[in-house]
């Protein structure tokens, strides 16, 4: 996975208009990912790696949704669902199932890579349009 990083909130009275930059830095964290964030549910896994079931920590619907779409569009893949176990709990738990040819390891890895590079490429274009104002 792409490396996280948190961003500080603007100051209200910091001057924004188009073309300039805050002059905060964003704060990153370190290269490796956070290894508890995404489990692999062992009881819900083929022995050969192509069906799988995942449980994702503090998410919900809007990483749930868009991941399943960018999943769904690998033609590797045959099923591809989410659910929320309970709105109480910040779970999210996702199921890959895959022809045979690649895993649902490699799968959710790429649909994870996908979604980012959707996500620069409209953060690249927001900003593209803003500098044009």
């Amino acid at each position: 996975m792409a490396e996280a990083t948190k961003v500080e909130p603007i100051p209200e009275d910091v001057d924004m208009t188009p073309g300039e930059q805050p002059e905060q830095q964003a704060e990153e964290f370190e290269d490796e990912p956070d290894r508890e964030k995404i489990k692999l549910l062992p009881q819900a896994t083929s022995e050969d790696g192509t069906c799988a079931s995942f449980q994702i920590v503090e998410e919900d619907h809007t990483l749930g949704n868009a991941l399943r779409y960018m999943i769904m569009k690998n033609p590797e893949v045959e099923f591809c669902g989410y659910s929320i176990p309970h709105p109480s709990e910040n779970l999210l738990n996702i199921r890959i199932q895959t022809y045979g040819n690649v895993t649902a390891v490699d799968v959710l890895q790429k649909g994870l890579q996908d979604l980012m590079d959707l996500c620069d490429a409209v953060e690249d274009k927001f900003t593209q349009r803003i500098r044009e104002l």
